[in-house]
């Protein structure tokens, strides 16, 4: 898989960046922000730490899918993708994207209630349904590779 070789390295670079920046996030943009909106509107300092909490668990989450993309990239290396280490792999990913989904659907609530503009709600409520997107195209991919893998398994049974 000449194609699959050539498209790995880059997308495991790209990953690599994509992973110091989240804790580059994680770790000092992130609380730096929340310190500074504490300190620029002390009406809301009460939110800082459930906030920066919030925040760093999504930064989290978004980790996890892309620890468990490289594991899977590298089952794409070895030729190994349509086995049942995958699904290892996939589950984790679904589970993250479950779990943010459901802090995203309570930080939506809690703004929703609390906003007195529509602005954060509204970006929060595409935020909501984007995260909706990607973990129902994750289940049906699921789906697809569990048919590849059957495939795959009663394909070498044959040979």
């Amino acid at each position: 898989m000449v194609i699959d070789s050539r498209a790995v390295l880059p997308l495991k670079l790209f990953l690599l960046g994509l992973f110091g920046i989240l804790v580059v996030f994680q770790t000092l943009s992130l609380p730096g922000q929340f310190a500074y909106m504490a300190k620029e509107s002390p009406d809301d300092a009460h939110l800082r730490w459930p906030l920066t909490a919030v925040a760093v668990f999504l930064v989290l989450c978004a980790q996890v899918v892309i620890v468990s993309t490289w594991k899977l990239l590298g089952l794409v290396q070895k030729d190994r993708i349509f086995s049942n280490a995958a699904f290892v792999w996939v589950d984790a990913i679904l589970w993250a994207i479950a779990t943010g989904w459901l802090v995203l659907v309570g930080l939506l609530g809690f703004v929703g209630f609390n906003a007195d503009d529509p602005g954060m709600p509204m970006l929060l409520f595409l935020l909501v349904m984007a995260v909706a997107v990607v973990g129902l195209l994750m289940v049906v991919m699921r789906a697809l590779l569990r048919q590849a893998t059957a495939l795959r398994t009663d394909m070498e049974a044959v040979i």
